[in-house]
């Protein structure tokens, strides 16, 4: 967590450059979302199956009346070579914020959930994981600290999608892993599925909201923004979304 801080930070400071306000987005009748190509559930660049973060910008462009332009960048940080308008799922934290990026209302409540092996009793919370208890974790990230000071034994992971498949085969008993990954794993593979507890309700540094990040908006785009995303809110289309990729809309 503290290394995605990290770079989303980056991202926010490197974006200060060519502003875009609404009428010159309007004049050219698109707007542009930065994403990762191969980021599943996410993003991708796959027509088929574009990602709810792709889904989402696209409702918000028609919303808007204008096309949407993705720019492909791997990673994240890499937005401050790229010329788009938006970065989706924009962590709302008070020490990421800077005048170089403004943030939408938050549309979704995300954060790192614990997800159990099939058949494997569950707990509602980090601090109830109890000794003898596998626990896998995303190698020096927030959710081992919190981990390491319980009573389970951690295994540490280098990529969530090694973390998702050790935790259904029965490798490890839990895993900490954000809920998204962990809802998409179980859509693709229904015959042995995961169960998912939001434990992270219970730890302020591992929940948090998301929002649409805005590169130097004026305050019309932010406006036109926040209203077109208040309509997808309310009509539904956003939640709708979210489901295509069996994750859960935790409306914030």
């Amino acid at each position: 967590m503290r290394r995605a801080l990290a770079l989303a930070a980056l991202s926010v400071l490197c974006l200060a450059a060519h502003a875009r306000p609404l009428e010159e987005i309007r004049a050219r009748g698109e707007i542009s979302v930065c994403a990762n190509p191969n980021a599943l559930p996410f993003a991708s660049d796959k027509p088929e199956t574009p990602g709810f973060q792709i889904e989402i910008a696209r409702a918000l462009a028609q919303q808007l009346g204008f096309r949407l332009k993705v720019e492909w960048i791997v990673p994240r940080y890499r937005a401050s070579t790229v010329d788009c308008d938006m970065l989706m799922d924009s962590i709302v934290r008070p020490e990421l914020q800077t005048p170089a990026l403004k943030l939408s209302v938050p549309y979704q409540t995300s954060g790192v959930a614990l997800a159990f092996a099939p058949g494997k009793a569950t707990v509602a919370t980090y601090q109830a994981l109890p000794a003898g208890m596998k626990v896998g974790v995303m190698m020096s990230s927030v959710a081992s600290l919190i981990v390491s000071k319980t009573a389970a034994s951690m295994v540490p992971f280098g990529f969530e999608d090694d973390l998702v498949a050790a935790i259904a085969s029965g490798e490890i008993d839990c895993g900490a892993i954000s809920p998204a990954s962990a809802g998409y794993y179980n859509m693709k593979h229904p015959e042995r599925t995961v169960t998912v507890v939001h434990a992270e309700d219970s730890e302020a540094d591992l929940r948090w909201q998301v929002a649409i990040g805005l590169r130097r908006a004026d305050d019309a785009l932010l406006t036109a923004v926040n209203g077109a995303l208040a309509t997808l809110l309310n009509n539904g289309s956003i939640g709708a979304i979210y489901k295509k990729y069996a994750v859960d809309h935790r409306r914030p």
